[in-house]
């Protein structure tokens, strides 16, 4: 018997209600899905075969149960490179199962012992492997024509759940991964005379393993995300929301250290993104969300000098609240002040605090002293030496310490859905006890990526299309929750109401209720100003000047406003 999941792709069983042609997209479940020999003639133009992305973990079920991969489904669950090599699998599994109005969810279980049937779940059953400007082009066309609901796909590290839709048509630019540097890069169109730069130039496929390695390799240093494992883009949905980094205090946001775009617009044409030309959707793609206004071929970003790197982190065991409260006090009062010297780190609380934070700019002496007031108040208040543990390392570079830190496998593989806030850095400055009241409270565990402040702050907040809250702020407080497969609906919007709440605590400590596109609640009261704040409205202006149908559309995404939940159809 066939399984669910190799239906046919020209109808499949998915109950989608009937829409009208020019108000809803396209699906696979719909007559208006192309033919086969509208697919055949795609396939001619592209340098690769059509590719049917499946459920990771259909290898585990029958008739390939058990196989080879389903071993290795198992294995590298929480491996992020590996599973970015794989079209149909996301970083964060829930997001490859699809959840119908009534509650029931359509999934393939990694869990394969809860006897559910393996289906499709959220994941388009068709798409082009892009390999080269020319897929993209005859990708976007051939969708444009057809009104499909077009899914962009890079490495599946995506919290909301955007770049995967049920019924659509993918676009997987994966294996765009040149890489090349330019030890005087001029972007294109500037005049005579305009500043160069020591730039790196990386396409849509690269990650962040890979853009270190290579920006290493030429002597330089770059601004990138973290994650264990580097699994992130490099040149996708990071930098279109923003882009934060370990050392952004040093250096700024990703946004901030772009000089040029390289994107194929809805039209299919493919143009150059700077300062110098089409500065509209330059200012757009720096901060405005991703897969919303064409689909990014390449990023250039300017590089730095490599200097040593100098680490501190602390493991704090706490033996009363009172005690967790005054450490977490004086710890949320120094924030400002270390992004000010160009600190950045993560932090977590789960009954002990646990900070990793590196600086640039200092030595290990100049750290130590940095933090010995903190450490020193610490031993005070916990009263016991053996309750904390302090670390501190120096690197040749940043490379080291983020290959000591962040290399391996883990952060992935699992049920996760974010609720966050950028923390304001005047109230971290004037009611610490405040911020740290909120950090202890939140339902289940908290995170804090310091990740703003310093240079961040010095950035006219019109520059881009970065939700201006960034530059008011020090780094972004977060909370979430996970669930055990198989759990029901029911189950699960319960701990998304803790969620909620811990959102409105958020808010209270927040720099105007902003958050991060990449990081945050698919279920915000008012995207628009969360993510966007005041510049939602010039974002939308360029949105439509150059996508007026919509052809790229992401949840809580600029334009998002004008459709339905689902963002199959228009709103009436």
């Amino acid at each position: 018997m066939t399984p669910r999941w190799l239906l046919s792709l020209a109808v499949t069983s998915f109950p989608f209600l009937a829409c009208a042609k020019q108000a809803c997209k396209c699906l696979s479940s719909q007559p208006c899905w192309p033919s086969s020999s509208d697919f055949s003639g795609l396939s001619s133009q592209l340098s690769q075969p059509l590719i049917r992305p499946t459920p990771p973990a259909s290898a585990c079920y029958p008739p390939s149960n058990p196989s080879g991969n389903c071993t290795d489904a198992i294995t590298h669950l929480p491996d992020g490179p590996f599973r970015s090599n794989i079209p149909g699998a996301m970083q964060n599994i829930n997001f490859e199962s699809f959840t119908f109005d009534n509650g029931t969810i359509d999934a393939c279980y990694y869990n394969f012992t809860l006897g559910v049937p393996c289906d499709q779940g959220n994941i388009p059953i068709l798409g082009v492997d892009a390999r080269t400007v020319a897929d993209v082009q005859a990708t976007v066309k051939f969708a444009a024509k057809h009104y499909l609901r077009l899914v962009v796909k890079n490495t599946g590290h995506d919290y909301l759940g955007r770049s995967m839709g049920r019924g659509g048509f993918m676009l997987w630019t994966h294996n765009l991964k040149n890489i090349s540097y330019d030890g005087a890069f001029v972007p294109n169109g500037a005049p005579s005379g305009s500043q160069q730069y020591k730039a790196l130039t990386i396409g849509a496929g690269v990650q962040w393993h890979d853009a270190y390695a290579a920006a290493n390799d030429y002597g330089r240093l770059i601004v990138g995300g973290i994650s264990v494992g580097g699994s992130v883009g490099a040149a996708g949905g990071w930098i279109q929301g923003g882009g934060h980094s370990i050392l952004s205090s040093s250096h700024g946001l990703g946004v901030d250290n772009a000089v040029q775009f390289t994107l194929v617009l809805a039209s299919g044409e493919y143009i150059t993104a700077n300062a110098y030309q089409n500065q509209d959707i330059f200012w757009a793609l720096r901060g405005g969300g991703g897969g919303t206004y064409g689909v990014v071929i390449s990023v250039t970003y300017q590089t730095y000098e490599v200097l040593p790197v100098t680490s501190i982190s602390f493991f704090i065991n706490f033996t009363s609240p009172a005690i967790a409260q005054n450490v977490t006090t004086e710890y949320f009062a120094m924030l400002p002040a270390l992004s000010d010297a160009g600190w950045g780190g993560y932090t977590f609380f789960q009954g002990a605090l646990v900070s990793i934070n590196l600086a640039s700019n200092d030595s290990l002496a100049q750290g130590n002293t940095t933090f010995s007031t903190f450490i020193d108040r610490t031993l005070a208040a916990v009263g016991n030496p053996a309750l904390v543990t302090v670390q501190t390392q120096s690197f040749p570079s940043f490379y080291q310490a983020y290959q000591t830190y962040f290399s391996g496998t883990g952060e992935v593989g699992t049920t996760t859905e974010l609720v966050s806030r950028l923390l304001s850095r005047k109230i971290a400055e004037e009611q610490p006890e405040k911020v740290a009241k909120v950090f202890l409270g939140l339902a289940d565990g908290a995170q804090i990526n310091f990740v703003a402040g310093g240079a961040v702050s010095k950035v006219n907040p019109d520059s881009a299309g970065l939700n201006p809250a960034w530059r008011e702020s020090i780094g972004l407080l977060m909370s979430g929750i996970s669930w055990d497969e198989g759990t029901t609906t029911a189950a699960i919007n319960r701990l998304r109401q803790g969620a909620a709440s811990d959102l409105e605590a958020l808010d209270t400590v927040s720099a105007d209720s902003g958050t991060y596109f990449n990081e945050a609640s698919l279920y915000e009261k008012d995207f628009k100003k969360t993510f966007f704040g005041s510049h939602y409205a010039r974002l939308k202006d360029i949105k439509r000047k150059y996508d007026e149908d919509d052809l790229f559309l992401v949840a809580e995404g600029v334009g998002s406003d004008d459709w339905d939940k689902s963002l199959n159809c228009r709103r009436d």
